[in-house]
């Protein structure tokens, strides 16, 4: 049987269908297909009908996200920050830097040494001890830096179009001060040899530095080292007396070849180990005389780094990273969280874990060294214990010069030097003196205006500042004491308090404004307190382990009126939540909105198809005159 193909009567059929009344199940499926098609066959439709080829994604894009696939939740988190170069515009564009309060550096490939002066490591060394693969004339690389502020660690990734990638692992030793950690991955994808040009350390503009060549032992293996010895001199600090003085400084750096080949399909490691050492400021004509200490020093410092290196469980290098990690862990116990505001320029937690890992970085964890003495450890513990008047000002979450940009060199330094100014003159010298451990309580204490006073420890902060939420985590009360303490908004946009013992030694108690109640007994489980204002403005709360002193409270803290705190207006709380004052509106609405949005769209179809394909007849008949 012959079938033909007659498009009349395909019209016709067509008309059919539409005549009358169309059905919800035939709308519908045509729907369906018309969606079907625009979604999924219209774009190659339109690409094979213009000509316009499927773009193609960079391959150097491709290898970037691999390398930062690993870090992109942590980086979600705030507790990573990864920053490309240069910086993608939704980026916190703050530099990676790492530094253990001996010295410190921007990772960068020019970047030069700092070792302390004044308040921070603000006393440039014209040594650039950063390794680094060079572009040679390539076509533009891709390059991005990660900073693991748990860890201390900053990772940076070069991908080259020449088929090769390299990954850098940077940090500054916490429990050996004086070293540098260079791990250095470069991987070659292509099926031959490649050759690639280092940047190896190098000096620029230190006319007094000396270079000399010793070999060091490392296993089995006899390595060339370079010895760099010179004096720099301390620029003047406002206050200080130092500024006709001189520092005898030594670096220790293992030598390179500017020419590295590559194997086939694998990957060349590089593991590198630098050590610094200076003296304390000494006039001029004394150098000589410490000089040769110095350099001595920093030649020690390798040979026993080398030695720690040796004896590593998986790989060379891996009891210098554990324990390095391990302290930036410790040093990290204590800490803060702050709910995300989406509010435009609001202080959010990726600002305040950078500024954080700033000024830890910028200062020595003595507890953990292992050069430092019993007696001095038992010196840094009685300081951690006394924090008698740390913090006497308002919180700091308010001080917007606290918060700066830290997108160059220059401004990290400026804020670090602006936070130990600040914690030194709001009572927190005690604290400082005891390095990053004390460093890490004072700012805390700092952000929710804690502060030790007279036995207690009071929450010293505005209820209208109460607008968001904050945890503190594991506050230093004593020895053998941490506490926890939030601060929630509710639905009903009021502020609670809950407090917790993380660990104690003894009973504790806790009051809130105006300590008109009885004291409540602390335990580890989270107690409730309702955040109160007075007349005038007082602490919220107030927790000591002298149950006596608490009671007596109530007697010295003389207040006309106590009320519970107000709620906060609604569209402050939508601003932090939504960014916009008008607040989240309920989903049923938005249920509503799509609903109507359908139904308009399906009776316009209707309608539209009605009108097109119906007889002309019966149209003539509609609309002529009776």
């Amino acid at each position: 049987m012959n079938y033909k193909f007659d498009t009349s009567d395909l019209t016709r059929r067509l008309k059919r269908t539409f005549d009358g009344n169309v059905s919800y199940r035939k709308l519908f499926l045509l729907l369906f297909v018309v969606a079907v098609f625009l979604l999924y066959i219209g774009p190659s439709f339109l690409r094979w009908l213009f000509g316009h080829a499927e773009p193609t994604r960079d391959h150097t894009m491709r290898c970037m996200d691999d390398r930062l696939t690993p870090f992109y939740l942590q980086n979600f988190e705030y507790n990573v920050n990864i920053r490309h170069q240069p910086a993608f515009p939704h980026e916190h564009d703050a530099i990676p830097y790492v530094g253990n309060g001996w010295f410190g550096l921007e990772v960068h490939t020019d970047a030069h040494l700092n070792i302390f002066r004044g308040r921070a490591l603000q006393q440039p060394v014209n040594f650039h001890p950063i390794v680094s693969v060079a572009s040679g004339g390539q076509s533009p690389s891709r390059e991005a830096t990660v900073v693991e502020y748990l860890s201390g660690i900053v990772h940076r990734f070069q991908c080259f179009p020449d088929g090769y990638h390299v990954s850098y692992q940077y940090y500054a030793h916490r429990t050996m001060p004086s070293v540098l950690v260079q791990e250095i991955q470069l991987t070659n994808t292509k099926n031959q040899l490649t050759d690639i040009e280092l940047i190896v350390p190098r000096i620029s503009d230190w006319p007094s530095a000396i270079v000399k060549s010793i070999k060091l032992q490392h296993g089995s293996a006899i390595l060339e080292y370079q010895v760099v010895t010179g004096m720099v001199d301390t620029m003047p600090v406002p206050g200080n007396t130092e500024d006709s003085k001189v520092r005898a400084v030594s670096i220790v750096a293992r030598k390179l070849p500017r020419v590295l080949t590559l194997k086939k399909r694998g990957t060349t490691k590089l593991e590198l180990l630098l050590t610094i050492h200076y003296s304390e400021p000494v006039p001029r004509d004394k150098y000589t005389a410490h000089k040769d200490l110095i350099e001595k020093q920093a030649v020690d410092a390798m040979n026993k780094a080398l030695v720690a290196a040796e004896h590593g469980e998986h790989n060379a290098y891996h009891n210098l990273k554990r324990d390095h990690i391990a302290v930036w862990n410790k040093l990290w116990a204590t800490g803060f969280h702050i709910s995300t505001s989406k509010a435009e320029n609001t202080l959010n937690g990726n600002n305040i874990n950078a500024t954080m890992y700033a000024v830890i970085s910028q200062a020595r964890a003595f507890e953990y060294e292992q050069s430092v003495t019993g007696s001095r450890k038992d010196e840094i513990a009685r300081a951690l214990t006394y924090a008698e008047g740390c913090y006497d000002s308002y919180h700091t979450l308010q001080a917007e010069n606290l918060w700066r940009h830290m997108s160059t060199f220059e401004e990290l330094n400026a804020v670090v030097g602006s936070w130990m100014l600040t914690l030194e003159k709001q009572g927190c010298h005690n604290l400082i003196k005891a390095g990053a451990s004390g460093i890490v309580q004072a700012m805390v204490l700092s952000f929710g205006g804690f502060r030790f006073s007279n036995q207690h420890l009071e929450l010293n902060i505005h209820p209208k500042y109460l607008h968001r939420d904050y945890d503190f985590r594991r506050l230093n009360y004593g020895n053998m004491t941490h506490l926890n303490i939030s601060i929630t908004v509710r639905e009903d946009n009021k502020a609670i308090l809950y407090v917790a013992l993380d660990r104690s030694d003894r009973n504790y108690y806790a009051c809130d404004a105006g300590c008109l109640d009885d004291p409540v007994q602390l335990r580890q489980s989270r107690l409730m307190f309702p955040v109160k204002l007075t007349e005038p403005v007082t602490s919220i709360l107030y927790i000591t382990s002298d149950r006596k002193h608490m009671e007596d409270l109530r007697h010295a803290i003389h207040v006309k009126e106590v009320v519970e705190a107000p709620a906060h207006e609604h569209h402050v709380i939508a601003l932090h939540r939504h960014g916009h004052h008008l607040g989240g509106l309920p989903t049923l609405f938005w249920v509503s909105i799509c609903v109507i949005i359908i139904v308009f769209h399906v009776f316009l179809c209707k309608l539209i198809v009605k009108e097109y394909c119906e007889p002309p007849d019966k149209m003539r008949y509609r609309y002529s005159k009776p």
